[in-house]
């Protein structure tokens, strides 16, 4: 915002190139925000250059005016760059906001009371599933994820989900894409993928046994809207050594009662 104010004070006019060059400022400062993840919170200039594929000293000028916006911060130790507390402060009315999230709240804490693991609630971004809350396990030893991560692999519980739910050309379209991480990407494999999305409507509830993360399984169920649309699902992540094959379905059953309690506050059915 700081660059495209000065740009539209330097050229003195609203012409269609002056708009056109702020709205490349805001998708360039974008691009370099989304290179940011859980697995990968600091980045360095030149991986940033390499990756959104810009001059390092364009990235510079971005991160600078980020900085000053408190949206990215400089890590004291690597002198590399991590996403900012201002990012918070941005988000925060819209979470704040999710009906989704303040319904599921108490339901959340009640089923990490039960199960002793970690619950969260994942919404859909058209390409990917995103946590926006999140009870962490008492557990010394759990798998939590800031809120705001991203999951992109199409073995993720909570991605099989919201795939599920998707016409079978748009999930054949992000597997082809590479928006969706797949190992199996020809026609038998996406065919076989695609009745394993079939198969948790019919448990209620989706399964990875270790399938993205050797160390991690999941479990996930699908949260509906008063209209019967989907909006969210409930995820219980838990390290793989803790759950056996019976826990998995256990905590399978757990997570999709309260998917459906969820549902029910929602108006849905």
């Amino acid at each position: 915002m700081v660059v495209m104010t000065t740009s539209a004070k330097t050229t003195g006019t609203n012409s269609p190139g002056a708009d056109t060059r702020g709205a490349s400022v805001i998708v360039n400062a974008i691009a370099v925000l989304r290179c940011f993840s859980a697995e990968e919170p600091l980045l360095g200039v030149t991986e940033i250059a390499l990756r959104v594929g810009m001059h390092k000293s364009t990235i510079s000028r971005i991160l600078a005016t980020l900085e000053q916006e408190e949206l990215v911060e400089r890590d004291p130790s690597s002198r590399r760059y991590k996403l900012g507390l201002g990012l918070i402060a941005v988000a925060g009315p819209l979470l704040a906001e999710l009906e989704e999230r303040k319904v599921a709240y108490p339901l959340l804490r009640q089923l990490t009371e039960l199960t002793a693991e970690t619950s969260a609630l994942m919404v859909w971004n058209g390409n990917a599933a995103m946590c926006v809350e999140q009870i962490a396990s008492p557990q010394q030893i759990k798998h939590t994820t800031p809120l705001g991560a991203l999951y992109q692999d199409a073995m993720s519980a909570s991605v099989q989900i919201f795939l599920g739910l998707e016409p079978e050309a748009r999930v054949r379209e992000l597997i082809r894409s590479g928006a969706i991480t797949f190992a199996g990407v020809d026609d038998v494999g996406i065919e076989a993928y695609l009745l394993r999305l079939a198969g948790w409507a019919k448990l209620g509830y989706a399964t990875n046994y270790g399938e993205s993360s050797l160390d991690e399984v999941g479990v996930a169920a699908p949260v509906y809207d008063h209209r019967g649309h989907p909006v969210a699902a409930v995820l219980i992540p838990a390290p793989r050594f803790r759950v056996s094959p019976d826990r998995l379905h256990d905590l399978g059953e757990a997570c999709a009662r309260t998917a459906r309690l969820i549902t029910k506050r929602m108006g849905g059915s």
